[in-house]
């Protein structure tokens, strides 16, 4: 099974003191899921149950993994890096706004992302797990709050942070045409604008609600349609079989009339058992 890590480029240098409340809550929780995830190593049960799988979401209400796919990662690298990057610039950043401001804006910009991803990618099968989607709606929010500070990259080369997160962004968006990597390049955009949304207008959390629940009642109602149109479908082969029969008889029916007869049969009978 193919996986996408959400990973972020680069290295940075910026040292800010000590953990903040939030930023200690959230790294504990992520490396403690880690390690109970590597001593069990069930990933290929994990993943597809807790990580992003954006079809199970629609067709089996998996409805809880936007949530959960935030805490789980693809390798000591994967997580270092995201708690790494989550500690440099979110500590800051959580001094200044306080600690439920904080874990608002990581939440709503992670599992946004999710969102954003599991409605563009609906058919996907390919389980998204990581909280670089929520990281990099940090990195965003430092950038445009302290767009002079200075950051290395690599430990070596001087950039403005609002250049540095323009950056990474135009990186991820020019990244995100390319099905072919197994980092979720979507996600991290996603969580970036979601982030500028957030710090240019507040969220309305009703109105949010409101389209995640007429999305997913579009869907249901979708499938529910193409299910009613199949089985009227097979109910007009099955009279046509069974008016050829009256006329001519059984023996008239060709295999493939047979078969079909058959499974049409079967096809109905499972229905009305299901309904």
């Amino acid at each position: 099974m193919r996986y996408q890590f959400q990973s972020n480029p680069g290295e940075f240098s910026y040292k800010p003191t000590l953990f903040t409340d939030a930023i200690k809550v959230l790294i504990s929780i992520n490396f403690g899921i880690f390690v109970l995830q590597t001593l069990a190593g069930a990933e290929n049960l994990f993943f597809p149950l807790f990580g992003l799988v954006p079809k199970l979401v629609w067709s089996e209400l998996m409805i809880w993994q936007p949530f959960t796919y935030i805490f789980f990662h693809g390798g000591i690298w994967h997580v270092l890096i995201n708690m790494f990057v989550l500690w440099m610039f979110g500590s800051e950043l959580e001094r200044l706004w306080g600690k439920h401001h904080f874990l608002k804006y990581y939440f709503v910009t992670g599992i946004g992302s999710g969102l954003v991803t599991m409605v563009l990618g609906f058919n996907s099968m390919t389980p998204i797990v990581g909280a670089s989607g929520a990281v990099y709606g940090v990195l965003l929010a430092y950038g445009l709050t302290y767009p002079n500070r200075t950051v290395y990259l690599y430990g070596i080369i001087p950039i403005k942070s609002l250049w540095f997160v323009m950056g990474i962004g135009l990186l991820a968006f020019m990244s995100s045409f390319n099905n072919v990597s197994q980092i979720s390049h979507l996600t991290h955009l996603s969580g970036m604008v979601i982030g500028y949304i957030m710090l240019k207008k507040p969220v309305r959390w009703n109105d949010l609600w409101f389209a995640i629940r007429k999305k997913t009642t579009e869907y249901r109602v979708q499938q529910e349609e193409k299910k009613v149109s199949r089985q009227q479908e097979i109910e007009r082969d099955i009279d046509f079989i069974l008016d050829k029969i009256n006329r001519e008889g059984f023996e008239s029916l060709s295999q493939e009339e047979q078969d079909r007869l058959y499974k049409g049969s079967r096809s109905l009978s499972h229905n009305k058992k299901k309904d």
